[in-house]
């Protein structure tokens, strides 16, 4: 199921479900609290960078059948949010993106929760530094060197030759470690290789299934990419990467 599809399926349901709550008590002013993931990114920012926090809901009662709608701004950044209307065990996705003239200066982000009389909110503060994304097309290159792999061990996934990702640069100040985060319409995928030669020239990635996760279930790993290694199932990192 395609990451639009997926969307659209959750709207559905939380529609079905507002009309269900809204039918009993107080479900539509029941309290909550938000909770976002995470609390502070690895290091820093860029100019155009796609910083992407996850938020869920802790239902404070037992009705949980009226979704909250989530919403968020923040001065000096562009901001999404995709799955904005969530209840509780679902995902929404804080899109941030800082622009040109936030580099030197930090950026923070008021998120909110509503449903009914009920609300919560949360900040989370970033710094945002001069650069470029210079590592896209390597990431790139990487990211070719499991798809196949992934296509024929694990067809459950549903990544294909054809999937479409998007990507965008995090943790800029890392260098001898390198971090990309590639997405799909389901799946997030976070790239991370080793500026070695091999023996140690690993290449890493983990993944996390979209609106319904908040930190990876499954990762691998390319031991040496001069040996062109087989890709070979690891331990799964207990927390996104940002």
């Amino acid at each position: 199921m395609t990451r639009w599809i997926r969307i659209q399926a959750m709207l559905l349901v939380a529609a079905l479900s507002l009309a269900v709550g809204c039918s009993g008590a107080g479900g539509d002013n029941q309290a909550f609290a938000l909770d976002v993931v995470p609390q502070a990114l690895n290091g820093f920012s860029i100019a155009g960078q796609h910083c992407v926090f996850l938020v869920t809901i802790d239902d404070e009662g037992e009705a949980g059948k009226v979704p909250v709608t989530i919403t968020a701004s923040a001065d000096g950044a562009e901001v999404t949010i995709l799955n904005k209307d969530i209840l509780e065990g679902q995902v929404a996705e804080v899109v941030v993106i800082p622009d040109a003239a936030s580099v030197g200066k930090s950026v923070t982000i008021s998120i909110q929760g509503a449903r009914g009389t009920a609300s919560d909110q949360a900040f989370v503060t970033f710094e945002v530094i001069e650069g470029e994304d210079d590592r896209k097309e390597y990431a790139a290159t990487l990211l070719a060197k499991f798809i196949p792999w992934l296509a024929e061990n694990h067809p459950e996934f549903g990544i294909q030759a054809d999937t479409e990702w998007t990507g965008t640069m995090v943790s800029p100040q890392w260098l001898v470690v390198s971090h990309y985060l590639f997405f799909s319409e389901e799946w997030e995928l976070h790239i991370q290789w080793h500026i070695m030669v091999a023996p140690s020239d690993w290449a890493r990635i983990d993944l996390r299934h979209c609106f319904d996760e908040t930190a990876p279930s499954f990762a691998f790993e390319i031991s040496s990419l001069e040996a062109n290694d087989t890709p070979i199932p690891i331990e799964v990192p207990d927390a996104i990467w940002r």
